[in-house]
This record gives C-alpha cells, sequence and structure tokens, in this order.
C-alpha cells in the first residue's frame, strides 16, 4: 500500500513525457496586443488552429485537431452558461481559465487511465485599450500564466517558447501594428521551426529575408483579430 503514492507519482511523469513528445511537432501560435485589439496567429496544414469563443474572446491552440475542438466546445458552453446565469459582461477570461478550463484539463491529466489532452492552448481577451487586454498561457495539465496586454507564444519546446516571447516582445514594444506583429509572429515561427537556426539569429534572419520561406510552402496562415472598436458581438474577424 505504501507505494501506490510513488507508482501514482510516477505514471504521472510518464504521462507528462508521453504528452511533451507528442506535441514535438507541433507549430508554435501566436497572440499580441496591439493597437486595433488582440491578434492571434497559427501555421497549420488546413486544419483551424484560430477561433472565436464568445463576444470579446478567442483561442489559438496547438495539439490534436480533436483535443483542440473538444477544448473549444467547452469553452463556448462555459461562456455562454456565464451570461445566461450572470450576464455578458460578466463573461471574463480570468474566470474562465481559473475556475472551468483549468480545472478540466488538470483533471484530465491526472486521471491516468483516460486520455489526456494533447493540446497546449493561448486565449484573449479583448479590452478598450491594450493595458486592459487580457492574454492565457494554458498547459496541458491545467497550469496557466495571465498576463495583460503584451505578447503571448505557445510552443512545444520551453526553451524556444520563452527566447520567442522575449524576442517579440521587444520587437513590438515600440510598433503596434498590426502588420508588424504578423511579420515577427511569421519570423518568430521560422526560427523555432528551423531546426539549422539559432533562435535570436533565426528570428531575425526571417524578418529581414526577402526570399519566399519553404518552410511556409503548403502550409495556410491563420489570423484572427478581435477588434477593440466596434460592436462587442462583432470583434472577432478573420484577418489577411
Amino acid at each position: 500500500m505504501t507505494e501506490e503514492p510513488y507508482r501514482w507519482l510516477e505514471a504521472i511523469e510518464n504521462r507528462r513525457e508521453y504528452i511533451q513528445e507528442q506535441l514535438k511537432p507541433s507549430s508554435p501560435v501566436f497572440a499580441a496586443s496591439v493597437d486595433e485589439g488582440v491578434l492571434l496567429l497559427g501555421v497549420g496544414g488546413g486544419l483551424s488552429k484560430v477561433f472565436e469563443i464568445f463576444d470579446r474572446h478567442a483561442m489559438v491552440a496547438l495539439g490534436h485537431p480533436a483535443d483542440i475542438e473538444r477544448m473549444r466546445q467547452g469553452l463556448i458552453d462555459a461562456a455562454h452558461l456565464e451570461s445566461f446565469t450572470r450576464a455578458a459582461e460578466d463573461v471574463s477570461l480570468r474566470r474562465l481559465v481559473s475556475f472551468g478550463l483549468s480545472v478540466q484539463l488538470k483533471t484530465s491529466f491526472e486521471q491516468i487511465f483516460t486520455a489526456p489532452f494533447l493540446v497546449e492552448t493561448l486565449l484573449a481577451e479583448v479590452g478598450a485599450t491594450r493595458e486592459q487586454d487580457v492574454l492565457a498561457r494554458v498547459r496541458f495539465d491545467g497550469s496557466f500564466e495571465l498576463e495583460n496586454g503584451g505578447v503571448m507564444v505557445a510552443c512545444a519546446h520551453s526553451e524556444r517558447e520563452r527566447v520567442a516571447k522575449q524576442w517579440l516582445a521587444q520587437k513590438l514594444a515600440s510598433d503596434h501594428s498590426l502588420e508588424t506583429a504578423r511579420k515577427c509572429f511569421l519570423a518568430a515561427w521560422v526560427g523555432i521551426m528551423d531546426p539549422r537556426a539559432v533562435l535570436v539569429d533565426g528570428f531575425e534572419q526571417a524578418l529581414t529575408s526577402t526570399e519566399p520561406c519553404k518552410l511556409l510552402e503548403g502550409k495556410i496562415v491563420e489570423v484572427g483579430l478581435l477588434r477593440r472598436s466596434g460592436p462587442r458581438s462583432r470583434a472577432y474577424q478573420a484577418w489577411t
């Protein structure tokens, strides 16, 4: 009996390693506060990565398409339930993550005899100003980070994610335009996905290169924008 807790901890660690290994080939995703709202970007082979969730909320995710869809449906249901029982204005990203999504992911991760969520997620809530935007980075085990404004990156490689986030935050610190953010996102994507690149050098080279990137050939770049102005029910739009 005394061995049971240790067996559970070993099973959890094995489960974590399995999920991380499954997610390694996944394409990183990005989100940032810009002057017009919150920009989200994902690169894939045709299946959607960027989704509207509620009036002022959206998500972009990497991982298994079925798990991304399960998460999307769960978030939509939670947002509409919150809106029905309270009011649309009370639907906040902090509540959706803290009391909903995080709990669901943690429970799924720790139930070692059920299939885990193979997914990493960024969520966004657009505010009246960049400082009031809320960005969330949610991991497969339910752990999460919340920030007001700024930049978020989700990547299956933690060190690449950290370096890319720092580089993007520096690049977008003074220029908050949509086009600059989009170009920087794609440069960071190329730098992360190119195994030959030294990260920061790879980002800079991709940003300044005038040649088409071979890594992007056959890929679909999906961009969503949560607009700050206009009716809140139409805040989200695909942007090209």
